[in-house]
């Protein structure tokens, strides 16, 4: 079947959610296969797309994961028999078995089979299978369903429709900060020690007040920004294990181990070693690593004693298909240089004095954007693994594309949070007027892709006509919305006019 390989992956999901298929389905090997549950759709964007599944195959009954593919050989061609996030499948669903092999391997070796679609569903589904390909073949040429038909609105309504949603994205951001904020008062008022101790915060709490004593806690400030941008630095692959962490390895712990001159060795061992990518297996095949690794190890048996929180496991982590310098460990050493910044060097003062004192916002901007290029240094310079060193040599720990990413969505909601809780309504007009008036030439092939196909060329770079178009695409494209979209309701409803 030629064009099995356009079909997107998500139909073949809806195959397996509703189990049409027309006859039993069998191994290659003649095994019977029946599908007592077929699970629940994974969360985890490196792991399985469905997670504990119930299926009996011949005689034995298997509880795990079921992974879903094109072909046979996406495999090991998606790394999954690197990967020991698979280690738990106990069936390979594709759509066509290209190298007729039907069985795959897990990292520990174990035997999975893996099941052909093609072969058990009925002529129906076959003919729907192809007409998903064209359908597929539409969307990689546009995001926007509607692309045919938006110069039926202005320019300058589509340009005012995003500007609103930027906002309201904006305000999201705000909202979760806030949330956060008071979550983090509400523990440290309680003695609650997070993750440990599960909680809810009380509506009454939520709804109060934030007193002007609360607000001047700083290491309320700093831990709400820390977790934010270490959130940031992991991108979407990372985001969540990285927000973990920063809340496992907390600002009071890391006070702890802030000794004079050595906060960053020290800050690296432990969230290394926390975050479960420095174990016993680690082993240097280079002398730069060999004399790394003992001095990571040295530092924790001297600290550990300090941390009583959560430990979590290199498995937690997503490699697949990251870049050198996108690799958890260059994210982490870039975030304990912020952490440097924000403790020892007063970061949440410094873009408090710049926000307010600095009148020209071009300049503002590009002033709060070099406190966080970081550039790379020492042994993560030429390294992005444990093990051993790289041909490629990492530059920078954080660059000016991940910075600018970081201003749209942590910096500027963070700072307009804060003067709105401090009643500086002045400052906080002034951050909106960064959103709006700051272009940022940011490398999205998402938003370029939105962008054309609205056809608002260079307000595309527009801070807040970036943020309005992600909120377009996520929560009204991607959903099919079209009918609570404004530009959806008027070209749709345009259109049928002429009909």
């Amino acid at each position: 079947m030629s064009t099995a390989g356009a079909i997107a992956e998500k139909f073949l999901y809806e195959i397996w959610k509703n189990q049409e298929f027309k006859k039993e389905i069998h191994t290659s090997e003649g095994d019977k296969i029946e599908i007592l549950e077929r699970g629940v759709i994974g969360t985890d964007t490196g792991g399985p797309d469905f997670k504990n599944a119930r299926i009996k195959i011949g005689n034995i009954t298997y509880v795990g994961d079921v992974e879903i593919d094109n072909f046979y050989s996406d495999w090991k061609n998606h790394g999954h028999h690197l990967n020991p996030r698979f280690n738990k499948v106990i069936l390979h669903a594709v759509l066509e078995d290209d190298l007729k092999r039907g069985v795959v391997f897990t990292k520990d070796g174990r035997k999975v089979p893996s099941v052909s679609f093609f072969d058990f569903i009925d002529s129906t589904l076959q003919d729907s299978f192809r007409d998903a390909v064209k359908s597929e073949s539409h969307c990689r040429v546009s995001k926007i369903p509607c692309k045919q038909l938006i110069e039926m609105m202005s320019e300058t309504e589509r340009v005012e429709f995003l500007n609103r949603l930027g906002i309201d994205r904006f305000k999201k951001k705000c909202e979760r900060l806030a949330y956060r904020l008071k979550e983090l008062l509400y523990m440290q008022e309680m003695k609650i020690k997070e993750p440990d101790i599960n909680y809810d915060i009380p509506i009454e709490y939520l709804e109060r007040r934030v007193t002007y004593d609360e607000l001047n806690k700083k290491d309320i400030w700093n831990q709400l920004l820390y977790e934010n941008v270490f959130e940031a630095l992991g991108y979407s692959q990372n985001k969540i294990i990285m927000r973990k962490l920063a809340v496992a390895a907390d600002v009071p712990f890391l006070r702890k181990i802030n000794k004079a001159g050595e906060f960053k060795e020290n800050a690296e061992s432990a969230l290394f070693i926390i975050g479960g990518l420095l174990n016993e297996n680690s082993k240097a095949t280079d002398d730069a690593s060999v004399e790394y690794l003992r001095d990571l190890n040295e530092r924790w048996l001297k600290i550990n004693n300090l941390y009583d929180g959560k430990y979590f496991e290199n498995e937690d982590w997503s490699y697949f298909r990251l870049r050198p310098q996108n690799f958890p460990a260059i994210r982490i050493a870039g975030g304990v240089r912020i952490l440097d910044l924000l403790l020892n060097h007063n970061l949440l003062q410094v873009l408090i004095k710049k926000s307010t004192e600095i009148a020209n916002l071009e300049v503002l901007v590009s002033s709060i954007r070099s406190v966080f290029v970081i550039k790379s240094d020492g042994y993560w310079s030429s390294h992005y693994v444990f093990d051993k060193s790289n041909n490629v040599e990492i530059k920078y720990f954080v660059g000016s594309s991940r910075v600018d990413e970081m201003l749209i969505n942590v910096i500027l909601p963070f700072l307009y949070l804060y003067y709105n809780l401090f009643g500086k309504k002045h400052y906080a007009s002034k951050i909106l007027k960064v959103l709006t008036n700051i272009k940022f030439d940011l490398d999205n092939s998402l938003i370029k892709d939105v962008a054309e196909s609205l056809g608002v060329g260079n307000s595309s770079k527009s801070a807040l006509i970036y943020q309005g178009m992600i909120e377009l695409f996520r929560h009204y494209c991607t959903k099919d919305k079209c009918e609570e979209c404004e530009i959806g309701d008027k070209v749709f409803k345009m259109n049928s006019l002429y009909d």
